[in-house]
């Protein structure tokens, strides 16, 4: 039986494949304020900004491509059962290949109703924009479905029982520091080996990690390495 390995993945992950992140830029996502663009009271007070910038985010995501980690990740289902538990929205983890992949803040190419969040559409590479006007099948309006802060996290009991599983779990892109990822890493079992992936040294206080100072690319490829010889 392949042994479990739960990644959990953040920015870090896809910052290779130019994906952009408001943590490099003081707060700022793309020139606009965080809470103009992602909370529930910015699309409240102006949702045409808000669909606007997601129509933005996903026309960068469609010439954006995997990178080597992304593809590493997925190889590694040869060997082991891997379950990627990511805070990014992007969909290249699946696009290298992963089978496996659980959103924590939702999906850039999906779309929702503002009436009932269990109305979720696929969106495609012609057909990657959400105007006014756009509504679902109850006839209310549509936007990101994207967990915007200050709304509840509806997968991360899911996440939490896949970390309880797993018997090696890997970091990759994102602090200890920061959460969820940084609590979803206590509901490992204790002993659990425990590798962390990122350029910047983001273990915090914590011990007993097997620390690689890598990109996501180089990161990955030296953890294949290590759990070869292991």
């Amino acid at each position: 039986m392949k042994k479990k390995l739960v990644v959990l993945t953040g920015a870090g992950m896809s910052a290779e494949s130019g994906i952009a992140t408001f943590r490099d830029t003081d707060g700022l996502w793309e020139n606009h304020r965080v809470e103009d663009v992602a909370s529930p009271a910015g699309f409240s007070a102006n949702p045409k900004l808000v669909l606007d910038f997601y129509n933005a985010r996903r026309k960068d995501l469609l010439k954006a491509k995997p990178n080597a980690g992304h593809i590493g990740l997925a190889e590694m289902e040869t060997d082991f059962d891997v379950s990627i538990i990511t805070q990014n929205v992007d969909n290249l983890h699946e696009r290298a290949g992963s089978s496996n992949v659980l959103h924590l803040h939702g999906e850039l190419m999906k779309s929702r109703s503002t009436r009932d969040p269990s109305i979720i559409y696929e969106m495609t590479e012609e057909n990657y924009e959400i105007n006014i006007g756009d509504k679902c099948e109850l006839g209310s309006q549509l936007r990101p479905d994207i967990v915007w802060f200050g709304e509840a996290v509806p997968m991360i009991e899911k996440a939490a029982s896949v970390v309880q599983q797993a018997d090696i779990v890997v970091i990759i892109g994102t602090s200890l520091n920061v959460y969820p990822a940084a609590a979803l890493v206590d509901y490992a079992k204790s002993g659990t080996p425990l590798y962390l992936i990122d350029p910047k040294d983001v273990r915090g206080g914590r011990r007993n990690i097997t620390f690689i100072q890598k990109g996501a690319s180089e990161g990955v490829k030296e953890l294949r390495r290590l759990l070869q010889k292991s």
